[in-house]
């Protein structure tokens, strides 16, 4: 540790006037090869962009009395079987409310699909590189693009991590836009994840006692984007992080991840490794949920640490508002869960006010909440 501190003491020094950090984020990005770019060229020493300020979180253990497992839902039968519905709704209530974190399992979606989506984002990360130069933008508005750290100009530090992301929902992209290597896989994954967050929810919906369609008749909830992250191994991972520490914008995200791990959430003030489970797909709130629900789901802290090992491949499905067609609908607690006993936490708001104060912040630790909370909350 002391090592690492040292490093990052000279690294950050003001004496060292000779740094010019926004110099070397643009050479970074020119180069439209990504952290992948840097591997490929031979690096052993990460770039100073990289180096996180609370980097020492890395080594941060869960202490052994405390022998937190992020739960792990089983969804099998739950259409059939009444009995198995109820027990499997006080699971999602109960995990929803301490954890905004769980797996689930028997969701529907084959092991085959899933392992054939996470090799299609790879085959696209290790194409050749002028090929993949070619799809690397900072161009908002396209619906499939390639990029490395997408507020690379406004985080801290840079995390180790290149990124494909597609939208899905409510206007794909023309199937000729995909890139081949993935474009079968990356069609019918993002169905198939779209009926599962129906599912998921309806689930939640039931959880809430509200009824079973409630969330999903909102508009606000029918957007579909998709981060596929390629996590290369990193020579130096005790400097950086893979993600930073942030919570989700989204009402829900679903994620697929490998078996390398890494993935972290933040638990009664804990980071706790959420182990990949073969087959399961990792559900976790988003900060708009959380308001929806007036704090009886809540979105949490997460992160990924680098690790030497890798690459380490995950698929972020994010259930968001369509951007920016419904940026004016406005947002608040709903109605019917409020109470004289359960008053509202936030104040009414819109999409883009929530949205706009997100990206403003970037990935900077805080919650994107923090302002719609109501003073006397």
């Amino acid at each position: 540790m002391a090592t690492i501190s040292k490093t990052l003491s000279e690294a950050k020094s003001t004496k060292d006037c000779s740094y010019d950090r926004i110099a070397e984020l643009k050479a970074f990005d020119e180069t439209k090869l990504g952290v992948k770019g840097l591997l490929d060229s031979g690096v052993t020493k990460i770039p100073r962009m990289f180096y996180h300020d609370k980097v020492k979180d890395n080594t941060e253990t869960t202490p052994s009395d405390l022998k937190f497992n992020v739960p792990i839902i089983d969804l099998k039968d739950i259409d059939t079987n009444s009995y198995l519905r109820v027990e499997t709704l006080d699971k999602i209530r109960k995990a929803c409310k301490e954890w905004g974190f769980f797996q689930v399992v028997n969701h529907g979606i084959g092991v085959e699909v899933l392992e054939e989506m996470l090799c299609g984002i790879r085959r696209f990360h290790e194409l050749d590189a002028e090929v993949r130069k070619t799809f690397y933008s900072r161009d908002l508005s396209k619906k499939v693009r390639y990029f490395s750290n997408g507020s690379l100009f406004k985080d801290p530090a840079a995390n180790w991590r290149d990124t494909i992301a597609f939208f899905s929902s409510p206007h794909p992209p023309n199937p000729e836009e995909i890139p081949a290597v993935c474009r079968d896989i990356v069609v019918e994954y993002t169905e198939k994840i779209r009926a599962l967050g129906l599912t998921m929810f309806e689930l939640f919906s039931e959880a809430l006692g509200l009824p079973t369609s409630y969330l999903n008749e909102l508009d606000s909830v029918k957007g579909g984007f998709h981060l596929c992250h390629y996590y290369p191994s990193c020579p130096e991972p005790e400097l950086t992080m893979g993600t930073s520490k942030h919570t989700d914008i989204s009402f829900m995200t679903i994620l697929l991840q490998d078996q390398i791990g890494g993935l972290e959430v933040l638990h009664e003030n804990q980071w706790v490794d959420v182990h990949p489970v073969h087959g399961s797909l990792v559900i976790n709130i988003g900060d708009l949920l959380q308001l929806l629900t007036n704090d009886m789901f809540v979105s949490v802290y997460h992160r990924v640490l680098s690790k030497d090992i890798g690459p380490r491949i995950s698929v972020a499905s994010f259930f968001k508002s369509p951007f920016p067609d419904n940026a004016s609908m406005v947002v608040g607690p709903i109605k019917e869960l409020l109470s004289e006993d359960n008053p509202p936490i936030y104040r009414d708001t819109t999409i883009e006010d929530v949205t706009a104060h997100y990206f403003k912040k970037g990935l900077d630790g805080n919650s994107s909440l923090l302002p719609f909370r109501l003073c006397s909350a």
